[in-house]
């Protein structure tokens, strides 16, 4: 019977107490949510100038934000309560803190303003907390700050008090607040009548709420010279997560270092969900948990991964599926290393898995660290991934070259692929190198750290580890203003980059070869 495309029956409004119209618009909103991010990895940066960049970075972090609460919302609307409590996750702080960087220097900038991020020398690598959480504060205090500032420079200095733990210290230059605004200043509607600036004060309510879940301390008070107000969010010494590996007294010693590496777990089982879990903090890695194959391609979709450890028995989509769906991706989130994890390893179940286009396959049970952290190693020394295998430059000569790291590379990129791939390194190269000249000349230390943050994933990848270290150092040097002039150590990277950029240039022509 054929269905008319147009019928006089009114749908019925939207019951968001209703489970199923509640599935059905998380699909539709989740599907929204993926297409904005596929379209951000989409657009080709290197055509962008500095400015271009900066605000598209702005638009990728505050979309990240807005996927991640709109995972609560909708938890809420299917039931759960907002504001439970969620669990702790490994967290990398110098990654966390270049994301709030890019969205509040544009924010700062659109507004006429500058954003100054200072950085302590001894910050630590890892936070074990509930990142909605800390997100939250930080958004709305950072919010605050600039629409109270009507010239000069919104600050966020992030240090380690005496007594441990964490501090985050926003300073703006506006009014600072009145008597009246401090004496209700976390009440839901604690904002005073006949303030200029429009606002109910609910941004201090949420700030403060947040704040206890982080089992932190939130103070608020005016700048002593009157200029501007001061807001220190300070997290517990618990907040600081573990960044060593605990190795056995006997055991091997490469396990690998996933410092800086985000890791999608998708397991539906939540006992091996917390294995996994810890094993990947003890190694360094922040990860994210998808509990069925649908979720885990959602999570795909909205996020960047160095890794995936994939189930092959999980509900909805198996295992195989996910795998098939993230090697048809043509974006470089589809090759990823993957490791299946897998209580079947016969030789047909094993022929299966890899035809997927897995790199690895792991055993269950999964019965220590040294087992996972070698087959980790295994995959990624496979796919060719730019980070090396053990976290170490071991493998580079004295050139300062890892030609292993780089023939992997070429063997992803495979024969025809090969120079199309170093031509896009070779002008991502050039356009740095650009970008950092200018940016010493001109003392633009922002500017360094984001083309130096660039430098550090591009000569990762290539292997080009001496680079890759003098990128780090001159980023870090870039993030600490009381640091001395940067010129010198700039100068030597340049010339380390430039080197570089001759050597590939003669690979291009060889046709990638590195022997």
């Amino acid at each position: 019977m054929a269905v008319p495309a147009t019928t006089n029956v009114a749908e019925p409004a939207e019951d968001l107490n209703d489970p199923a119209r509640v599935s059905l618009l998380n699909h539709d909103l989740r599907a929204a949510v993926s297409d904005i991010m596929g379209g951000l990895r989409l657009i080709d940066q290197t055509t962008l100038d500095p400015a271009t960049r900066l605000q598209l970075e702005r638009v990728r972090t505050a979309a990240e934000g807005l996927a991640r609460l709109m995972e609560l919302a909708l938890t809420a609307m299917g039931g759960a309560d907002e504001f439970t409590d969620q669990p702790p996750r490994t967290i990398q702080l110098d990654r966390f803190l270049r994301d709030v960087e890019m969205r509040w220097s544009g924010r700062a900038r659109e507004q006429g303003l500058s954003f100054e991020l200072m950085q302590a020398a001894d910050l630590p690598p890892l936070l074990m907390i509930d990142r909605i959480a800390l997100e939250r504060v930080l958004s709305n205090i950072l919010s605050n700050a600039i629409k109270y500032t009507d010239a000069g420079t919104v600050s966020m200095q992030v240090q380690c008090p005496p007594g441990g733990g964490l501090q985050f210290i926003v300073r703006d230059a506006g009014p600072g607040f009145s008597r009246a605004a401090l004496a209700q200043l976390f009440r839901r509607d604690g904002r005073p009548r006949g303030t200029i600036k429009p606002g109910t004060g609910l941004g201090m309510h949420i700030s403060h709420k947040m704040t206890r879940r982080l089992g932190g301390e939130l103070e608020v008070r005016n700048a002593d010279d009157g200029r501007g107000a001061i807001v220190t969010l300070t997290l517990p010494p618990d907040a600081i997560a573990a960044d060593t590996i605990d190795l056995p007294a006997n055991g091997p010693t490469n396990l690998p270092d996933l410092t800086r590496q985000r890791v999608l777990v998708a397991e539906d089982n939540p006992t091996n969900q917390a294995i996994l879990g810890q094993m990947l903090t003890r190694l360094g890695a922040e990860f994210e948990i998808a509990g069925d194959g649908a979720q885990a391609l959602h999570l795909l979709e909205r996020e960047h991964f160095d890794l995936a450890l994939v189930d092959i028995e999980m509900p909805f989509l198996s295992g195989i599926e996910v795998i098939r769906a993230l090697r048809a991706r043509t974006d470089a989130q589809g090759q990823i290393p993957v490791l299946a994890v897998t209580a079947y390893v016969l030789r047909a179940n094993r022929e299966a898995i890899f035809a997927a286009g897995a790199d690895g396959i792991l055993a269950k049970p999964v019965t220590g660290i040294d087992p996972f952290g070698q087959a980790i190693a295994e995959v990624v020394r496979k796919s060719g991934a730019p980070a090396a295998a053990d976290g170490t430059a071991a493998t580079a000569d004295d050139s300062g070259f890892d030609h292993a790291r780089f023939q992997g590379l070429m063997a992803v990129a495979g024969p025809e692929g090969a120079r199309e791939l170093l031509d896009r390194v070779v002008e991502d190269l050039r356009r740095v190198e650009r970008e950092i000249v200018q940016a010493l000349a001109e003392g633009d230390r922002a500017e360094i750290r984001a083309q130096t943050h660039v430098l550090i994933a591009v000569s990762g990848a290539v292997g080009a580890v001496r680079l890759q270290g003098m990128a780090q150092e001159l980023n870090a040097r870039a993030h600490d203003r009381d640091a001395p002039d940067l010129t010198t150590l700039g100068e030597e990277l340049l010339t380390e980059l430039d080197q570089m950029i001759v050597f590939l240039t003669l690979k291009r022509g060889s046709g990638g070869d590195s022997g």
